[in-house]
């Protein structure tokens, strides 16, 4: 029997088309076949149906069914919901083809014009669960046979393209290519539509089409006329992309992927890259797809080091130029970090080609992104309307290792073709545009974890997409200005108007409203009266009864009178900071002698905002003991405590001191003030330089560079103040937050935990990686096992401890009963509501870290009979229908099966006995790691948008600062300098007390902001160290399991050594890991509402 494809010329079309693989081949082919069917391209709907009719053979069915089950869906209306509606589309991209093809189903003309000839971007994009169903549905694997077969979800962007314009050709849409464009031509005249300006002339059919519908998917380089955009800047961030060419070979496929690892959750792995080869990187990304695909983010020092950048600019493109990037540098570069992270099993590494037939490499700046201020806007003009939408990244611009951007840009696309819809059965204007701003709200928060679980729903109805919906968050009323009638003044938004300066809700906007709070707060106390915010404070009485108010118990009134000022005002300040979570900005010696009012008032409008709404109770000395801490301090009051236990934990190691196998305590408990010293100026080892801010009043000159500091600018750690830009670590320069650093002994330098020497020596070969110019091959031994395998930590890393945690003692354990602990069945209580209390022994502890070591997971043991049983019903009952096949790497696992299936997996040798269930885990495991890896890019890049927010603010609070001081220390001749720091000590502080000038109240708005920043930066590091936690622990588990699978009679003493020192880690870090989740249940408990009537 003749096959289809040799009896009928259409069916051979029709099948190069489905396998073509290059933008012109496929355009030939559709080409061809229309010729053959007697049909002119680009004739909407009618052309999909007519061409189904004609091609009604086996392998056309399977896809005219599936896109059939999508164009049948009610909401297409069978391809009548805006079958009058004319749309042209702007550039040829995922996004704008996928809103092609929705358009399209809606029934629409659609026109796409594209000024490229061809797709050549190789990049990777990561895929979102409901964007693989999508894909699926429009016939991705009868496209790409190789649609999400790895254990990575994702596809390159050339193939994305290709099998979007496939479906787009079938639907009807009319595409041309190598057009270009340039704007909008409005109607001449009534009874006209509105035209686009197009580069080079266009065919007359082109050129004179009239459409009322723009959708611009034309990238973040062009925005049209009339929308604004918002940028988003953080630190310098450089990236570098690179294609490798992919043979396929065996030893090619068997190489894993890297789903994404980063600096800020494993620096082990960075320094080891660093020592190898030099190359010091934030993040690394490898995806095998067309090629093999690397992105990375390098560190511009490290570039101008090893020569792959010319000269340091300050300005982003001449830095990147191409004028500036030395190409065979480039390419050693990425060689070596690509050689590295996967073991150099991918062999000799061949550049993949661009459209220019150049090496497929580019280094790209990512430091802000653009984001457009509103998602559509309406023109009119001689009454012809047209309706103007954004997507793809001319409305936002992703952050790349979110891997966010073809899944927001999809949903995006849905977004503006329900705009269309909307626009089409009649909707007004304003009602459609604020419908679509209130879609537009949505998309930026969306996230796997977000919205709705079952994808199989999601269609372009947006309420089948997102769970929390309101259609009506905008209302017409906000969005009059995105309705431009040409020849009128657009209507300004009253949400566009500047800020005009006004404190935030509840900031204490006033020194009135400070003081009348102060006064309130500490009403009552015997010898307390506050006049001012000044003087009042001196003898050091008020701010003791402040504390004590706040937090009763510490210390009481009565034992104050044995107190001087300066001891009383110390003990304040380090109890403020100890267990409220407020760190000082003036030393006690300057609260007693009054000669710094604007950092008291800093000091105490930090106090009011965490602390505004606790309830004055004059008269009554009694406070809230059992009151919680408030979420704006807690976190740094966390990392406070956290700092102090590891250093206190350290010194006693370095001291030779036994603490007697207790856990240590996570400081809480107070000294007795009688002995407190003024924590600026007595604490620790002397800076370096030394300290020269003995007379000027600590705090007014940084402990390290010794220059001026203001009160913004001001940093305390370890009872002295920094700039922020100095306090970095002394290896790595990298910034230094609370519970993440320690001082070292001898040399007085402040480290990361990462670089943080040993007693008695420097840590060896640090430098080692930035004095080498060349970028070797790194060695075989120089490479660690892989990104999730790191080095043992640094004994910096201590445990977190718990005040209520009994004493323990090392328990030592034989082989086979560590062996043992590996397969105890731990089973929570789901309905427990209090913080689960911590193990009370070392095995305890050790057989809690091993059941729940794998990516987070807790690991009853089960045996392998669940599997095999699996596998053999699996086998018995074959998928019949390649959407069963489709939809197996979907399927939902029972929690029991998956948790017997993740025992089992943790030893390769059973788990390659089931090679189906094998494959599930570790696309499960992948998809755990992509989730750590976008949750801690998503930290990073908010930590260094606040860094650069902190820095502008400080700069901005100088300045007003400057400001103030000149308005009240006017009756002096000569005006402050910023540079001199002498008419800072002279100015009357009673004039400051008194004045109400605007720049006082502008000052108390940056203090506010700045105390909020520093809040969610503290929060944000409590998920970096839960993140290094995890991290940690993984890395010793696969370490520790590899001890434990020797035969015992096997292993040396060294081995024993060894596989001890791994037990005890793990159990540090199942510590550190339980004080964190007891830290946030109790902070959780404590934020619930009171219920009424639960006092009394």
């Amino acid at each position: 029997m003749a096959s289809p494809t040799a009896t009928n010329p259409a069916h051979a079309h029709f099948e190069s088309f489905l396998q073509a693989q290059l933008c012109q081949d496929v355009l030939s082919s559709f080409q061809g076949l229309c010729e053959a069917l007697g049909l002119e391209p680009g004739g909407g709907l009618p052309q999909y149906h007519k061409i189904k009719a004609q091609l009604n053979y086996w392998s056309a069915k399977s896809l005219w069914a599936k896109l059939d089950k999508r164009a049948g869906q009610p909401v297409y209306q069978q391809g009548r919901a805006c079958a009058h509606t004319k749309c042209l589309v702007v550039g040829a991209g995922p996004c704008g083809l996928r809103a092609a093809v929705e358009l399209a189903l809606l029934g629409a003309r659609v026109v796409l014009v594209e000024k490229r000839t061809k797709f050549s971007r190789h990049n990777v994009l990561h895929l979102w669960p409901f964007t693989i169903h999508d894909l699926r549905a429009l016939g991705a694997k009868k496209f790409y046979g190789r649609f999400c077969t790895g254990t990575l979800d994702h596809i390159s962007i050339r193939q994305l393209q290709l099998l979007l314009l496939k479906v787009a050709l079938l639907l009807g849409v009319e595409i041309h290519w190598g057009v270009t464009f340039t704007g909008l031509q409005p109607p001449p005249k009534k009874g006209s539509g509105w035209r686009a300006q197009l580069q080079p002339s266009s065919p007359a059919q082109l050129a004179n089409y009239e459409f009322d519908v723009l959708i611009s998917a034309a990238g973040g380089k062009f925005v049209p006329e009339g929308f604004t955009v918002r940028e988003m800047r953080g630190k310098l961030a450089i990236g570098i992309t690179v294609n490798f060419v992919n043979g396929r070979t065996v030893e090619e496929t068997q190489v894993p992927e890297i789903s994404g690892v980063a600096r800020i959750y494993n620096q082990s792995f960075f320094q080891s890259l660093l020592k190898a080869t030099g190359i010091d990187l934030e993040n690394i990304v490898y995806y095998k797809d067309d090629t093999h695909y690397f992105v990375m983010t390098a560190k511009k020092q490290c570039l101008l080091r090893l020569g792959v950048l010319r000269q340091d600019w300050p300005e982003t493109d001449r830095l990147l130029g191409s004028a500036n990037v030395v190409p065979e540098a480039l390419q050693r570069f990425v060689r070596a970090a690509a050689d590295f992270a996967t073991h150099g099993k991918l062999g000799k590494l061949e550049f993949a080609r661009d459209a220019h037939g150049r090496p497929d490499i580019s280094a790209f700046d990512f430091t802000s992104m653009m984001r457009a201020e509103s998602s559509a806007r309406v023109q009119e003009k001689h009454g012809a309307r047209l309706l103007l939408g954004l997507v793809g990244d001319c409305l936002v611009e992703p952050f790349w290792p979110l891997g966010t951007g073809v899944a927001r840009g999809f949903l995006a696309a849905f977004d503006a073709a329900w705009m269309v819809k909307r626009w089409a059965e009649g909707a007004g204007p304003l009602e459609v545009l604020a419908e679509r701003e209130s879609l537009y709200q949505l998309l930026s928060q969306t996230s796997p974890e977000n919205m709705h679980r079952n994808v199989a729903q999601y269609g372009l109805d947006p309420a089948t997409r997102y769970p929390t919906l309101n259609l009506r968050a905008v209302t017409p009323n906000q969005v009059r200005d995105l309705y431009d009638v040409v020849a009128k003044e657009p209507v300004r938004r009253n949400s566009d108007k500047i800020d005009g300066g006004k404190p935030a809700t509840g900031a204490a906007g006033t020194q009135e409203e400070l003081l009348r709070w102060c006064q309130e707060q500490t009403a009552g106390y015997p010898g307390v009266r506050v006049t001012d915010l000044s003087s009042s404070w001196a003898d050091g009485r008020a701010l003791c009864a402040l504390v004590h108010r706040l937090r009763p118990g510490l210390l009481e009134p009565s034992e104050l009178q044995g107190l001087g000022a300066l001891e009383a005002t110390a003990w304040a300040l380090k109890m403020a900071e100890h267990e409220l979570g407020i760190t000082p900005v003036l030393s006690a010696k300057a609260v007693v002698a009054g000669r710094d009012p604007l950092g008291l008032i800093a000091y105490l409008s930090h106090f009011h905002s965490i602390f505004k709404n606790v309830p004055p109770n004059p008269g009554v000395l009694e406070g809230p003991t059992s009151q919680g801490f408030p979420a704006t301090s807690s976190a740094v009051l966390f990392l406070g405590k956290l700092q102090r236990t590891l250093q206190r934990t350290r010194a006693q190691v370095e001291n030779g001191e036994d603490t007697g196998g207790k856990k240590p305590r996570l400081e809480v408990e107070a000294n007795s003030p009688s002995v407190e010293e003024p924590p600026a100026p007595d604490s620790g080892v002397p800076p370096t330089p030394p300290s020269q801010n003995q007379e000027a009043g600590a705090g007014e000159l940084c402990a390290l560079c010794g220059e001026h500091l203001y009160i913004l600018e001001r940093l305390c750690a370890e009872g002295r103040f920094f700039h922020r830009n100095c306090f970095r670590c002394h290896t790595c320069e990298a910034m230094l937050w609370q519970g993440g650093y320690g001082q070292h002994p001898e040399d007085g330098h402040f480290y990361c935990l990462q670089h943080l020497p040993q007693t008695g020596h420097k840590e060896d070969g640090t430098d080692l990686g930035p004095e080498s110019q060349d970028l070797p091959t790194p060695a075989e031994n120089s490479m660690p096992s892989g990104p999730s395998t790191s080095v043992i930590p640094q004994e910096g890393t201590s445990p977190v401890p718990d005040p209520s945690q009994p004493t323990r003692r090392l328990i030592r354990l034989s082989s086979p009963e560590r062996q043992r602990l590996s397969s105890l069945n731990l089973t929570p209580d789901p309905e427990l509501e209090p913080p689960p209390k911590p193990p009370r022994s070392c095995a305890a502890l050790a057989r809690q870290a091993l059941e729940g070591s794998f990516v987070g997971w807790g690991v009853p043991g089960q045996s392998p009979q669940v599997v095999v049983a699996m596998e053999e019903e699996e086998e018995q009952s074959p998928s019949s229908s390649d959407e069963e096949k489709e939809a197996e790497e979907t399927v939902a696992l029972d929690s029991d099966t998956e948790q017997a299936l993740l025992t089992l997996a943790k030893n390769s040798g059973t788990m390659s006995k089931y090679p189906t269930w094998r494959r599930t885990l570790m696309r499960r495991a992948r998809e755990e790691e992509m989730k750590r890896f976008c949750k801690a890019q998503a930290v990073q890049r908010r930590l260094n948008e606040i860094e650069t927010a902190l820095g502008e603010l400080e700069a901005e609070g100088t300045k007003v600062e400057l400001a103030l001081r000149s308005h009240s220390a006017r009756p002096t001749p000569h005006a402050p300098d910023a540079s001199d720091p002498r008419p800072h000590s002279s100015f009357p502080p009673a004039l400051l007390a008194q004045q109400k000038s605007p720049w006082l109240e502008q000052w108390l708005q940056l203090v506010q902001k700045k105390n909020s920043l520093l809040a969610e930066e503290a929060e944000l590091m409590l998920t970096v160290k839960e993140l290094n936690l995890q991290e940690q622990q993984l890395q010793l588990d696969q370490e520790l399991r590899g001890y434990m699978n020797q035969e015992g009679t096997l292993k040396t003493p060294a081995d024993r050594q060894a596989e001890d020192q791994l037990l005890k880690k793990l159990v540090d870090v199942v510590n550190q890991r339980d004080e964190l989740i007891r830290f946030q249940e109790e902070r959780r408990l404590s934020e619930l509402p009171s219920k009424p009537g639960a006092q009394g």
